[in-house]
């Protein structure tokens, strides 16, 4: 391929080294970067207010995203004084320093995208290092290309090769073209949605299981949106793709019909809010807390804290068990019993003082003590009580209540008996000093059971 154009252009370059020119091109070139600088610098401010108080995934994007500022002001600078300049002096170095300004730009903003779209953690996996590392190598080959001036000949030699794809009549240079257009549309939509996403999670005004749906529902839909402008865009008519929609229809009623029910079973769950996140649920033996509702799967993290991930068509499908209430306090119960030679109306009264200064405990709406009826060994009473945020656990309230109707009933003389029962063995009996049993002969045996 020849080189005559890099050639032209590294004579006019020897040709005004020694030249006032060259020197009014550096200086301009100089005042503009040093222009660009101080305005990147202030917009790097300006920008990185409001993401002190971002998450992790916005200040990862954004470090790309300020590294951009300055090549991309520095181009825009520089592309207006070469516009202002060509008609006075050569501008063959302000020419030359827009390619990798604008370049270095374009790999910039490209990372911030890509972070914000694949990297929901704040870190840097291998896939999108993989990504970064293709697209910074396509666009210094392209920036190469640029300054030696062979770009055109290289892409009239991939205008020239031409293949056949299906009916689809394609050159290197249209397929590369409409792979870039098609991953373009397909990353911007993919940030359109992450940004909208982030929105409608921060709204306030709308229920949490409806915002999950909303961000979900938009992001597909921006993706298939993108995907059919960019085919379209590529010369495939997209009218194929209902043949592709009756294969796939078929595939989800025969292969994929688990994940096509734990999808819609998803979408159900959401819609319904029967579930909400921090629920403590018990579903198909095991017992957690709600942390992610996905549209697949729900991760429940049990009290050891091993997170399970149950399949949404398990919720759906399978008896829920949902210990969470939107109204927080739950009512629970102590009984007990006290002997028929106890002060009844004493014990009643110990048993309301069981519950004063209990942590959790509410006065509001007030302990009640009722007789519930009368026994073999005793009178049964019953203690009626509330307890703020019976989610969180009621154990230890009933454990202090407990203790403390213990200690009261001790210092008040009150009994809880404990049954007994008398069993009478009537027929031989075993020899005593020597005697046989006369089949008369009875004894009673009291035992406590």
């Amino acid at each position: 391929m020849p080189n005559h154009d890099l050639m032209s252009l590294l004579n006019v370059w020897l040709a005004d080294l020694g030249r006032p020119a060259f020197l009014y091109q550096a200086a301009v070139l100089a005042a503009c970067l040093a222009v660009a600088y101080v305005l990147a610098g202030l917009l790097k401010r300006a920008m990185n207010r409001p993401r002190e108080a971002a998450g992790m995934v916005a200040r990862f994007g954004a470090e790309s995203l300020n590294k951009a500022i300055f090549p991309l002001l520095g181009w825009a600078i520089v592309g207006v004084v070469q516009f202002a300049l060509q008609d006075w002096i050569h501008t063959w170095l302000l020419d030359l320093a827009l390619v990798p300004l604008f370049g270095i730009a374009l790999i910039y903003l490209a990372f911030f995208l890509m972070r914000r779209v694949f990297s929901r953690s704040g870190n840097t996996p291998g896939l999108l290092s993989l990504v970064e590392r293709v697209v910074t190598t396509l666009v210094w080959v392209g920036m190469v290309l640029s300054v030696s001036g062979i770009q055109n000949n290289v892409l009239h030699w991939m205008a020239s090769v031409h293949f056949n794809l299906a009916n689809v009549h394609l050159t290197l240079l249209s397929l590369s073209t409409g792979l870039m257009w098609v991953g373009l549309t397909v990353v911007v939509a993919m940030w359109a949605g992450a940004v909208l996403e982030d929105r409608l999670l921060r709204a306030s005004s709308l229920e949490p299981n409806l915002r999950v749906v909303l961000a979900r529902v938009s992001r597909a839909m921006l993706l298939l949106a993108a995907i059919l402008i960019s085919l379209e865009s590529v010369g495939i008519d997209v009218t194929v793709l209902g043949v592709f929609g009756g294969a796939l229809g078929v595939g989800l009623g025969l292969g994929l019909q688990k994940i096509a029910s734990n999808y819609v079973s998803g979408f159900i769950i959401l819609l319904e809010r029967s579930l909400r996140l921090g629920d403590q649920i018990t579903v198909a033996g095991y017992q957690g807390v709600v942390t992610q509702i996905r549209t697949r799967y729900t991760v429940v993290r049990g009290l050891d804290g091993i997170e399970t991930i149950i399949p949404n068509e398990k919720l759906v499908g399978d008896p829920v068990q949902n210990h969470s209430s939107h109204v927080t306090r739950g009512n629970t119960k102590a009984q007990v019993q006290v002997a028929y030679s106890a002060d009844v109306d004493l014990a009643m009264q110990l048993l309301l003082q069981a519950t004063q200064g209990v942590p959790r405990l509410l006065q509001e709406p007030a302990p009640g003590v009722y007789m519930t009826g009368f026994a073999a060994d005793g009178i049964n009473l019953e203690l009626s009580y509330w307890i703020e945020d019976a989610a969180l656990g009621t154990a230890q309230v009933r454990s202090a209540v407990h203790q403390a109707i213990w200690r009261l009933f001790r210092e008040h003389g009150i009994e809880i008996p404990y049954p007994q029962r008398e069993v009478r063995l009537i027929g031989p009996a075993a020899p005593e000093s020597g005697r046989l049993a006369t089949p008369e002969h009875s004894f009673a045996m009291k035992k406590n059971a």
